[in-house]
């Protein structure tokens, strides 16, 4: 039994636990991002788990199998949040980890299998710009040369961050998982609106669209804005807002299948009323479940810069910051899942996940699995972010009646 007062609780106090602002304030590394992440290891340990972290900080909880030789079945997900968020958005698929042992202990089931639950840290790009951190550094995709590249808005290295939380950035290759998987399995909210829509309580993710991302620095003349003719300028800004409607088009023209486009970051120099703008900084992030035409609309991107700035007679830089591979999801567990939710009676759906996921990280190295949850109005990274707890309730005891099916001996992917 899925105890529903218990993960009313822990989403309770997870909500008090925040920096101050509209929403939920816990961006990676941060004071309550770190008081999160202490809460969340008490509750593990709580539930009998024997916890170990990593270089980066990674949190990983281990329930032992009747055969502890026998692979692993990963299950968790995030806690850091964007800024102004909600407290749904990871939270919920570390809560379900948790809250599924926590019911296995209480009904006396031991699964056959190990279970490791895992918090991954900084699955949010809203402090270094780059996403999935956590997940990456597990994968051995994140390297001391990336760690000082990598700064937030206040120019400190997430090399810093990570020595001031008394972590080891220069050993982060130890952080890199390399004991067999079973399964690999993440309970999400859907961040989007069709689960709702269709009134589904289960998306089951066929795959995850995942994103390139870059900075465009845009270099022109900061001049006085009542003094120089328009003939004679070199405004970024205006260059700028050709280039974000550029990337709107190109992103718009491809659609089957789909790519997105977003000019998410715009920062302008000197920004004040009176100068010319001299240098804008674009922060461009484009994504697709097909990486093939994500490339294609990135080189068209990058062809519309080019074309822009020497039109205009301006200089540019382009500063790749991460190019992520969309995941195909284990067809073997989709169908495992859709078997469990026909089982207990759940109306689903199979669906592609617009967003990126730590999930997306692990499908080339074990059979890995998403389940959705709908979330009102389809609203995410928002104060406004919401899913029931009934919702809630329903994904959890789908997620743990497939993690028990996994932990068997004779269930095989």
């Amino acid at each position: 039994m899925i105890n529903q007062e218990r993960l009313t609780q822990d989403f309770a106090a997870m909500q008090r636990i925040t920096a101050p602002g509209e929403g939920i304030n816990r961006l990676a590394f941060t004071d309550s991002d770190w008081e999160g992440r202490a809460y969340l290891m008490r509750q593990m340990e709580a539930a009998g788990l024997t916890l170990r972290t990593d270089a980066f900080g990674n949190v990983l909880g281990r329930c032992a199998g009747k055969d502890d030789s026998l692979p692993a079945i990963l299950c968790g997900s995030h806690s850091d949040s964007v800024p102004r968020g909600g407290n749904y958005d990871g939270l919920t698929g570390v809560l379900a980890a948790i809250e599924t042992v926590r019911s296995m202990r209480e009904d006396g089931f031991q699964p056959d299998h190990p279970i490791e639950v895992v918090l991954f840290m900084c699955e949010e790009s809203s402090r270094f710009s780059a996403a999935t951190l956590g997940s990456r550094a597990m994968r051995g995709d994140l390297s001391v040369e990336e760690l000082h590249r990598l700064h937030d808005k206040e120019g400190k290295s997430l090399y810093d961050v990570l020595k001031e939380r008394g972590l080891d950035p220069d050993h982060i290759a130890a952080a890199r998982y390399t004991q067999p998987l079973k399964a690999v399995l993440e309970l999400h909210i859907e961040q989007g609106k069709v689960l709702e829509h269709e009134r589904l309580p289960i998306g089951i993710v066929t795959g995850i669209a995942a994103p390139a991302r870059f900075y465009c620095e845009i270099h022109g003349d900061a001049d006085h804005s009542g003094a120089t003719p328009m003939p004679l300028r070199h405004d970024a800004l205006c260059a700028a807002a050709e280039i974000i409607l550029a990337v709107e088009r190109a992103a718009a023209a491809q659609t089957d299948p789909p790519v997105v486009g977003t000019v998410g970051v715009v920062d302008v120099t000197p920004g004040v009323m009176n100068v010319i703008p001299g240098d804008v900084s674009l922060g461009v992030d484009l994504r697709s479940i097909d990486a093939d035409m994500r490339e294609r609309v990135e080189r068209t991107v990058r062809d519309e810069i080019a074309a822009v700035v020497h039109a205009r007679g301006l200089s540019c830089e382009i500063r790749p910051v991460s190019k992520d591979m969309p995941a195909r999801m284990s067809p073997a567990l989709v169908e495992l899942i859709a078997a469990e939710a026909e089982n207990i009676g759940m109306p689903y759906r199979k669906m592609p996940s617009g967003a990126g996921h730590d999930s997306m990280h692990w499908a080339d190295y074990a059979p890995t699995g998403m389940i959705f949850i709908p979330c009102r109005d389809g609203v995410s990274h928002n104060p406004a972010e919401y899913a029931s707890i009934e919702q809630i309730v329903t994904g959890v005891r789908l997620y743990s009646a497939v993690v028990r099916r996994l932990a068997g001996r004779g269930e095989e992917l």
